[in-house]
């Protein structure tokens, strides 16, 4: 059976599991990632996942992960993507998904940032820097958030993606000056060291019980040219983002968004979005799985993470109200391996509000997935990375007229 348009579908969702890698990229190696599998592995140590509602959707298809079957149901589809540009962070995965694939990776700083953007960095601020090294957020914070709280020297790290981090106690160093120093930063890092993202780490707590707080911010690279969410908006559609997609785009292409403080109030975040009257994108990252223990090596606390989002998944997929919701990830960050950075993996691709099937997506490239979205709502694309995969969900209509692939 199949699903004939004659409009577009009242509403797309783009949920992005951030970090759900189910191994097999086919450049792993290159990365230093052969064998990473960030699903499959913590299934795995942690004895296996209770995840129902994902497995009807068929990712116990993708690769094996212990308790979740190889199953799936009618009305759902299953594939995998494949990231093509250079690189393996949060940034570059989610532009490649809209429309733009990069050739050259963001720098990296294993040894730290060199003095040309450090000093100035310390003038700017008033003030030297505690850190300047690669480092687990929690980690650091914990040996040096001592000595912030007695100096007020904020903590910069990076990792291996291409990230400048600022941690600050928020009794020391308020969110608003937090900030600023963030976007002061932003400035600074131009070309040759045009890192992907400034993060503002706020934390609170006390020696020995520090904790992450939840207002994150990403201060990332604007995008080097249009995006689909571009030409969804100017289609006169609105684009909502929940999470930390508005950082990711500079609010490029994006009508509305709400950050969220966790994976569930990404989810209801979502849910308003998405009842809504007519036709929309919402577009959300949930971002827990990586920040909170793909980073932090907790394969037990990755496997619950998963498994509370499995029992809110019935939720998203009625809140369609006919509209189609796709599942994906913007790279691996495997917990049971002795790197806490992210992984060359293949993320999964998942649908739900289908008719028929379940229909076999097969191996996409991360590009195909914008494009699917602006068929789904009717919205022509030209000039950029990827095809439309809709007809692989049993949708068929003017709604999917082919579209250019760049």
């Amino acid at each position: 059976m199949t699903r004939k348009l004659d409009a577009p579908v009242p509403r797309v969702l783009v949920l992005v599991c951030d970090s759900w890698g189910v191994g097999g990229a086919p450049d792993a190696e290159a990365y230093g990632d052969q064998g990473s599998n960030t699903l499959g592995n913590t299934a795995r140590a942690v004895g296996g996942l209770h995840a129902p509602a994902l497995e009807s959707l068929g990712l116990g298809l993708l690769t094996q992960i212990e308790g979740v079957a190889a199953r799936a149901d009618p009305g759902t589809a299953h594939g995998w993507a494949v990231e093509r540009s250079a690189g393996k962070d949060t940034t570059t995965g989610h532009w490649e998904m809209m429309g733009i694939r990069l050739d050259e990776p963001f720098p990296l700083y294993p040894d730290g940032f060199p003095r040309e953007v450090v000093e100035p960095f310390e003038r700017a601020i008033g003030r030297s820097l505690l850190g300047n090294e690669p480092a687990s957020g929690t980690e650091i914070i914990e040996r040096l958030g001592p000595e912030h709280l007695a100096t007020g020297k904020p903590i910069v790290y990076t990792s291996g993606d291409s990230v400048f981090q600022i941690a600050c106690h928020k009794r020391v160093v308020p969110l608003d000056l937090l900030y600023e120093w963030c976007r002061v930063a932003r400035e600074i890092l131009a070309p040759p060291h045009r890192v992907g993202r400034v993060i503002a780490r706020p934390f609170e707590g006390e020696p020995g019980a520090f904790v992450r707080s939840p207002e994150r911010r990403d201060l990332s690279v604007p995008p080097p040219g249009p995006t689909v969410l571009d030409a969804i908006t100017a289609a006169g559609l609105p684009v909502y983002g929940v999470g930390k997609i508005q950082d990711i785009f500079d609010r490029r292409g994006i009508g509305e968004a709400t950050y969220s403080d966790s994976n569930d109030h990404g989810v209801d975040l979502t849910l308003e979005y998405l009842h809504r009257p007519g036709p929309a994108f919402v577009f959300t990252n949930l971002v827990d799985f990586d920040s909170k223990y793909g980073h932090r090596n907790d394969a037990r606390g990755y496997a619950a993470a998963v498994e509370s989002f499995d029992r809110r998944l019935p939720e998203l997929i009625e809140g369609l109200d006919g509209g189609v919701l796709l599942i994906t990830g913007d790279h691996g960050c495997d917990p049971t391996t002795p790197p806490t950075d992210h992984s060359r993996e293949r993320t999964p691709l998942l649908a739900a509000g289908l008719e028929g099937g379940p229909h076999e997506i097969g191996v996409r490239e991360f590009g195909d997935l914008g494009h699917t979205v602006a068929a789904l709502l009717s919205v022509e694309v030209e000039g950029l990375v990827g095809s439309s995969f809709a007809d692989r969900l049993g949708i068929v209509g003017p709604a999917v007229a082919p579209s250019s692939e760049g």
